[in-house]
């Protein structure tokens, strides 16, 4: 049979493989279903040894995609909650941010993993944001990509908990929330919002920028985007794609020690994660204080989970949901722009006594 039919064969399998889980995973309501999805099938295919990998290209190509997703976040209408209260929020999302640098340090200090690896697996940011950049600063993708979605299933599954004791949600199920393919997205902004990734991609292999593809893309969207010259436009069929390529890239690249190395870690990691939500509790407690947020609105705009997650479950409750979105789209922010200089920081004075800084 031709090497081409088998490499195409090959990834029709992941593919079908791919969705078939992500939409399982969809409807159960796991979070970060449409990159959970293509992570583990890679995983599987990997530690069956099937031979096939995504190109380092179509990876950093994804970041830029999610530069754009990320900038599309960005409304003049989150600048007013902001602007109003900028000393306290400006305090509360540094907590948060402060808050993940400490559990890396925690982790780093008396745990067994490597100073990036514990520094971005412990970032308060998108889980698949922060994957796709930690590469880029030395840390080992799949162990950040484990430690970020353990993350993001315990938080969410915390949020959703305590959104339901403190008031019970009246969100639709998973069976009722609809994935619409987006197949008919404008077609001037959808161009527009292209030729911002293309370009962000062509300018990282050119400037000595750490995650360039991911950054550069996201501060032109985001400006453009907010002054209304663009309307990014990223429909849901090229979402998919973009998180099924960094979903295959970290799975694929998965070895039997390191899912060994991953579940011996597990301990260490969760541990963490607990220290992580008790000190963003904290800042919660700040808008409670000082700004009258009630209990359940500073609870989720605090809670170290990704952006849309944390949104479904705001939306599926009787909290101020504008001030949620507002404050994780800048806590995002913040951590993207703040995270490699204090992920660099971290792994300088973290490293415990007589190692060198990894």
């Amino acid at each position: 049979m031709p090497t081409f039919i088998i490499r195409l064969s090959r990834w029709g399998a992941l593919t079908l493989a791919s969705a078939v889980l992500a939409v399982a995973l969809h409807r159960v309501g796991l979070p970060g279903a449409i990159m959970l999805g293509p992570m583990v099938c890679g995983v599987f295919f990997a530690l069956r040894g099937v031979p096939i990998a995504v190109p380092r290209r179509a990876f950093v190509l994804s970041q830029s995609m999610f530069g754009c997703l990320v900038a599309q976040t960005l409304t003049p209408s989150l600048v007013e909650p902001f602007a109003r209260h900028w000393p306290v929020m400006a305090l509360v999302i540094a907590t948060i941010v402060l808050s993940g640098t400490l559990a890396g340090f925690v982790l780093m200090r008396f745990g067994s993993l490597p100073g990036s690896t514990a520094a971005w697996g412990t970032t308060p940011g998108g889980a698949a944001i922060m994957t796709a950049m930690a590469e880029a600063h030395g840390a080992d993708l799949r162990m950040v990509a484990f430690m970020q979605y353990t993350r993001l299933f315990v938080v969410v599954l915390t949020a959703s908990v305590v959104s339901y004791v403190l008031l019970p949600p009246v969100a639709a199920s998973p069976d009722q929330i609809g994935w619409s393919p987006g197949f008919d997205a404008p077609l001037v902004p959808l161009l527009h919002t292209l030729l911002i990734v293309v370009g962000g991609y062509l300018l990282s292999h050119r400037l000595p920028l750490p995650s360039g593809a991911l950054l550069i893309p996201m501060l032109a969207g985001a400006a453009l985007n907010s002054i209304g010259v663009v309307q990014l436009t990223l429909p849901f069929w090229l979402q998919c794609c973009t998180y099924a390529v960094l979903g295959w890239y970290v799975g694929l690249s998965f070895t039997a020690a390191t899912v060994r190395h991953a579940l011996r870690s597990l301990p260490q990691m969760l541990a963490a994660i607990l220290l992580l939500m008790s000190l963003c509790s904290a800042a919660a407690w700040m808008l409670t204080r000082f700004m009258g947020v009630d209990g359940l609105t500073a609870y989720l705009a605090t809670s170290p989970g990704g952006l849309d997650t944390v949104t479904a479950i705001a939306l599926g409750s009787d909290c101020d949901v504008p001030f949620v979105i507002a404050l994780q789209t800048l806590r995002l922010f913040a951590v993207v722009l703040a995270g490699p200089p204090l992920a660099r920081l971290l792994c300088r004075v973290g490293s415990p006594p007589g190692a060198p800084p990894s």
